[in-house]
């Protein structure tokens, strides 16, 4: 599955996602949830860890979510909604682990997405989890300033100073990817270079998710 073009993971994965969110039957969800078992028993170990994880936890709390709907006799959507979010979420973690960014960003100028969308898409994910990651130490260090009884009481004017923080390193972290962009002659335009070649890993795999 892994020298499967790109293309037609993310398209597969795509539709997979879709047809399990409309499917009004539990057979197919139950079909779909072996093929991806049937997937990930060929990753590594910590993919395969990494991936039940996240769908694990996303369906334990979509369960509990609708524990009131149950209470209130409505079995079809505690029984569906579940098995649904655990279905997709692993379908696009191995989405994740299966295929590189770059080469998802080159599936979606294949199937002629625009390119501001691609460049908002691109930039955008990758700033959230930098920023998270700053956001994070930034809360990490006020924690160590506020231990004791003589640490930081005035925890609202910390909060508001992270938050400014935050703000004036975005603002510095935008202005940096601006000048270097700017330097590698970037003008907006995403390009292909690969060519695209269809061999037997992409046959078997349209067989399959045919």
């Amino acid at each position: 599955m892994f020298d499967v073009q790109p293309v037609f993971i993310l398209s597969f994965t795509l539709l997979l996602v879709v047809l399990t969110s409309l499917s009004q039957g539990f057979s197919f969800v139950l079909i779909v949830m072996a093929y991806l078992l049937i997937l990930l028993a060929l990753m590594p170990a910590k993919d395969i860890i990494s991936i039940l994880k996240i769908g694990i936890i996303m369906t334990l709390f979509t369960f509990v979510i609708l524990l009131p709907s149950a209470f209130a006799g409505n079995r079809y959507s505690i029984t569906m909604i579940p098995v649904k979010v655990f279905a997709t979420i692993t379908a696009v973690g191995i989405l994740s682990h299966a295929a590189k960014w770059n080469h998802l960003i080159s599936a979606l100028k294949r199937f002629h997405i625009p390119d501001l969308f691609i460049f908002v898409l691109d930039i955008t994910l990758k700033y959230i989890v930098m920023l998270g990651e700053f956001s994070l130490e930034l809360l990490y260090a006020l924690k160590l300033r506020s231990v004791g009884k003589s640490g930081n009481k005035k925890k609202v004017t910390s909060l508001s100073g992270v938050a400014g923080t935050m703000f004036i390193k975005s603002r510095i972290m935008a202005e940096e990817m601006y000048g270097a962009m700017a330097c590698r002659g970037f003008t907006g335009e995403y390009k292909v270079y690969e060519k695209f070649r269809f061999g037997l890993a992409d046959v078997f795999y349209l067989l399959i998710n045919s």
